[in-house]
């Protein structure tokens, strides 16, 4: 039985997740299968960094399930670009590229940065407009979060052709005061942007970003519980992806927001727990 909503991390080529998602010994090669028999989504962090290759795309799509979604980040040269209508070609040719996964990759996810303001909105309904695949999109400048102008032309726009604004959420993140690498570095690359959430579309899109603690997340997931809940109900189908600092126990945080969501949707079927080494005995030794 399905789970009526799209629930992942942001990637499968974690080797820290063998002995957790993974089991030991897995090789790399079989990291997506056993991704794709616990969770049904993912957020397509890598390609942000570098092209797939074409033989790379069509084995993705041999072992990803039809009803899998791959929320493919467009390579930073066109989310970065000094202009979004100069990367139009490079945007339709990453399209093409990914061709082969069809619906899997649903929704493209353009990550702009913070540079990218309320001045340059004009590009970006000509992406959207020629782009003609669906899209979700991650704005980071000030401008877009401060109940002004600038944020009401981007929610309208985005709104006018059901395009997803990508709800980020770090406040548990910042929450943590360890002084931790892993956590540091994670801390200074996520921006501390207000919350926003949104569903200008069938299907809102979520980024949680975790504390290293499972349990401290608790708080800061509760609204997100309930708002996904009501999305649901609404007959709406969400996106739902969970980042851990160093994304170690991303799993693990996954399948805690999937536990409490069915507390408040008891109909939800449960998923596959994650891999347990087996214990000795005495009787063993």
């Amino acid at each position: 039985m399905s789970i009526p909503y799209f629930l992942g991390c942001p990637s499968w080529s974690e080797s820290a997740w063998l002995g957790s998602l993974y089991p030991p010994g897995t090789p790399p090669a079989q990291f997506l299968a056993q991704y794709c028999s616990v969770f049904n989504s993912v957020e397509g962090n890598t390609t942000l960094y570098a092209w797939p290759a074409e033989q790379t795309i069509r084995r993705w799509a041999l072992q990803m399930p039809e009803d899998f979604r791959f929320c493919a980040k467009l390579p930073r040269e066109i989310s970065q670009a000094d202009d979004l209508r100069a990367a139009l070609e490079l945007a339709q040719s990453f399209k093409t590229l990914l061709a082969p996964l069809g619906r899997r990759v649903t929704p493209f996810w353009l990550q702009l940065p913070a540079s990218f303001g309320p001045a340059r909105l004009a590009e970006l309904a000509t992406l959207i407009e020629d782009f003609a695949a669906p899209l979700a999109v991650e704005v980071r400048h000030p401008a877009f979060f401060d109940k002004g102008a600038g944020e009401r032309a981007l929610n309208r726009l985005l709104r006018d052709h059901a395009v997803e604004r990508i709800c980020l959420d770090a406040r548990a993140l910042f929450s943590c005061r360890s002084r931790e690498p892993a956590l540091l570095h994670a801390q200074s690359k996520k921006p501390r942007v207000p919350v926003r959430p949104a569903a200008f579309s069938a299907s809102p899109q979520l980024r949680f970003i975790g504390h290293p603690q499972l349990e401290a997340n608790d708080v800061f997931m509760q609204p997100w519980l309930e708002r996904v809940a009501a999305w649901i109900e609404a007959g709406k189908t969400p996106h739902v992806y969970l980042h851990t600092p160093d994304n170690h126990r991303a799993p693990e945080l996954a399948l805690r927001f999937h536990t409490q969501l069915r507390e408040r949707l008891p109909g939800l079927p449960a998923l596959r727990p994650l891999y347990r080494a087996p214990q000795l005995s005495l009787l063993d030794e």
